[in-house]
């Protein structure tokens, strides 16, 4: 499991768990037998941090000083002036977390002051300089109870000479440039939506991208069909000339995994419209509110909406879409792939009950499963 980390360099986290958490999805998409708590494992363990790696991530802790450069949400300025805007509460709560180790935003209470959150309203105080804090690499996550986050000072939680490890600035902006190509895998120079936020400016990133590539990091390379050149690391040059035969599994593949990154390369590359609906209205979906595209083999072939009842251990279809042209039946493989990958998927939920929408009728005769 750790190499799928060592490979992307950080998976995002998100605490939406109706499904399951999104790096707990990308980890089932990529590791047998995977199970949630394998991952809440390394966390306590200190192996994996929380780190700010385009979006909220889990990051190897030996990845630590390459990660002390944080923007935080709304960059490091905004947080700064938290900290000095609020000086009496900054210095209550580090006081007590110093006095009583790990404790969250509800161990204290609320407290307003000057910082607004992101619609102009006062910010709970509190909660303005815990996360200041954390940006600043006074404290950390010690662990999370669902959402609820518990902070304690870095030196507690970090070994010490992890903590003295020094990396200039750049060799950090660097550093997480190129985490970013990992994740991707073909990621073109100015990357796709968010997919660069929080390294520097443009023309700062340019320079860095300009940097690799110049170091033999980065290899420009064209993509047949693909327009504009794309970047990949120069160790995964030889997958692209001799790539593996792609395997005829199953894979169900979570909203945030970085495969669907490049919306646009995912249109051209595999013919497969993307768009994670999750914030759109109900009225406006094409899909639904938390769904997961299928990959069959080296192919998108539909998407598929799970929920998972833990109090009745079931997990729910709600809906499957398949890919126009696309006829599950005549996917040679594709059945028992897919019943492999529901037996799988009900493994991962600790569920021992499919029940799938009553639209549904010839997806359950077809895929006829028990955990």
């Amino acid at each position: 499991m750790f190499e799928v980390f060592r490979k992307f360099g950080s998976i995002q986290f998100d605490p939406i768990a109706v499904a399951g958490r999104n790096h707990d999805l990308v980890l089932h998409a990529r590791v047998a037998g995977y199970e949630p708590a394998w991952c809440d494992v390394l966390y306590e363990r200190r192996e994996i941090f929380e780190a700010t790696n385009k979006a909220l991530s889990f990051v190897p802790t030996s990845e630590f000083p390459w990660f002390r450069h944080v923007m935080g949400r709304k960059g490091p300025r905004f947080h700064a002036a938290a900290l000095a805007e609020n000086a009496a509460v900054a210095e209550r709560v580090l006081e007590r977390i110093r006095a009583e180790g790990p404790l969250s935003s509800l161990d204290f209470e609320r407290e307003t002051g000057p910082t607004k959150d992101w619609f102009g309203t006062p910010e709970n105080a509190v909660r303005a300089v815990l996360e200041a804090y954390t940006v600043t690499g006074v404290i950390g996550l010690a662990r999370r109870d669902g959402n609820l986050r518990y902070y304690d000072l870095l030196e507690r939680l970090l070994p010490a000479a992890l903590l003295g490890q020094e990396v200039p600035e750049r060799e950090q902006l660097l550093h997480k440039l190129l985490s970013r190509y990992r994740a991707h895998g073909l990621l073109g120079p100015s990357g796709a939506g968010g997919t660069f936020a929080r390294i520097a400016e443009p023309n700062a990133r340019n320079e860095l991208r300009k940097e690799l590539v110049e170091l033999g990091a980065l290899v420009p390379v064209e993509v047949e069909g693909v327009r504009g050149k794309r970047l990949v690391l120069a160790e995964e040059l030889a997958l692209l000339r001799a790539p593996p035969e792609p395997t005829r599994s199953v894979a169900f593949i979570a909203p945030f995994d970085s495969l669907l990154w490049d919306t646009a390369l995912l249109s051209s590359l595999f013919a497969f419209d993307y768009v994670w609906e999750g914030f759109f209205p109900p009225a406006k979906r094409r899909w639904g509110y938390y769904v997961l595209p299928i990959v069959f083999g080296d192919r998108f072939v539909g998407r598929i909406e799970p929920r998972i009842d833990r109090d009745r251990a079931r997990v729910e279809v709600l809906n499957v879409w398949w890919e126009d042209g696309f006829a599950p039946r005549r996917a040679d493989g594709l059945v028992d792939a897919m019943r492999d990958a529901l037996r799988a998927y009900l493994r991962f939920a600790s569920a021992d009950r499919l029940d799938w929408a009553s639209h549904l009728a010839t997806e359950k005769r077809l895929f006829l499963t028990r955990p």
